[in-house]
């Protein structure tokens, strides 16, 4: 249900399990390994906070309040959202603005928000600007490159949980969708 999945998005936190995969913000995909207060003074006894263990990126140990409301934190997909994701590609579309440096801060947005369908979005509109600049001969452009692979690391890394397949094949799996919807994009 994808107005679920907004009301996480825009920072209503829920108190969530120890073993459950979780996206974090910026730390992407992590598990949940204990909650329970922190043991360092200064910090009141009472304030509980998550140990979450991100899955893909190199970080250690990520320690949050159990309250932040200044930092995204929502379940994984299920399933069947997550296959719905896979089907929509094409209609969740691309971001359109082109002066680079507005579309820059569009990208830097739609990852903070931590949804899905955002980092589709910058995915088909890379993949798609990627291709336009193959057949024009140019090269790609670094800060494009950046964007593409964070959104990227940050689906694969989750549907890659309730697919309950390796990031490698939902990346390959991806792919084929994103190809298909570029050749209707350029056809159209």
């Amino acid at each position: 249900n994808w107005n679920l999945m907004t009301e996480f998005v825009i920072g209503v936190n829920k108190m969530f399990k120890v073993g459950e995969y979780i996206i974090c913000g910026s730390n992407g995909l992590c598990q949940v390994e204990s909650i329970g207060p922190m043991k360092i003074p200064g910090i009141p006894k009472d304030r509980m906070f998550y140990t979450l263990t991100p899955v893909f990126s190199g970080c250690s140990t990520v320690y949050t309040p159990t309250d932040n409301q200044k930092m995204v934190m929502r379940p994984v997909l299920s399933r069947e959202d997550a296959w719905k994701l896979i089907e929509d590609i094409a209609d969740i579309g691309i971001f359109t603005d082109k002066d680079g440096k507005r579309r820059e801060e569009v990208f830097k947005d739609a990852l903070k928000t931590c949804d899905c369908r955002n980092w589709v979005k910058i995915i088909n509109t890379l993949y798609l600007k990627k291709r336009s600049r193959i057949a024009l001969g140019k090269k790609e452009i670094t800060s494009d490159e950046k964007y593409l692979q964070i959104a990227e690391e940050n689906l694969y890394g989750e549907l890659s949980i309730p697919l309950e397949m390796p990031k490698e094949k939902v990346e390959q799996l991806f792919s084929e969708r994103i190809e298909s919807f570029i050749e209707q994009e350029i056809i159209n």
